[in-house]
């Protein structure tokens, strides 16, 4: 009786050599392509969440009861200097105030690792404009009591 010699389980067949080169060649740049686009992904919601974030410091400044469009826009441009600097390339902070609302535009660029593309953000926000009003008549009666006559 003779016998055979048993087949490793650690040889690897002839028509198998080389095969994880050529997978490591497909599916590494696959794997490199998710990996930027997720990056990429991460960059552009921090830098929108940074422009919002200086539209509202921006519309906040503006709709003070002192405030004006350019303090509005010097609010939101500080902050970008201080916060968002790194993130927010070619920033540019617009104001508006009416009689009753204030409204601040942020547009910038969001970083890019993907190259040749950089993503323009656009973030408002608006807030009411405050003012000081006095108490009506209707509402508070002679004993400072609220509830009418």
């Amino acid at each position: 009786m003779s016998r055979s010699r048993p087949a490793r389980s650690t040889e690897r067949r002839r028509d198998q050599r080389g095969s994880v080169s050529v997978e490591l060649v497909i599916l590494l740049p696959a794997l490199f392509a998710v990996l930027f686009l997720g990056l990429q992904a991460a960059l552009y919601y921090h830098a929108r969440t940074v422009a919002i974030a200086a539209a509202q410091e921006g519309a906040r400044a503006a709709g003070a009861e002192t405030g004006s469009e350019s303090r509005g826009v010097d609010a939101a441009n500080a902050f970008i200097d201080d916060i968002g600097n790194d993130v927010l390339q070619q920033a540019v902070a617009q104001a508006e105030r009416t009689a009753t609302t204030a409204t601040v535009i942020v547009e910038a660029r969001s970083l890019s690792v993907i190259p040749g593309w950089n993503p323009v953000i656009r973030q408002s926000a608006t807030v009411p404009v405050e003012r000081v009003t006095a108490p009506s008549r209707e509402f508070t009666n002679s004993e400072g009591y609220a509830g009418g006559n």
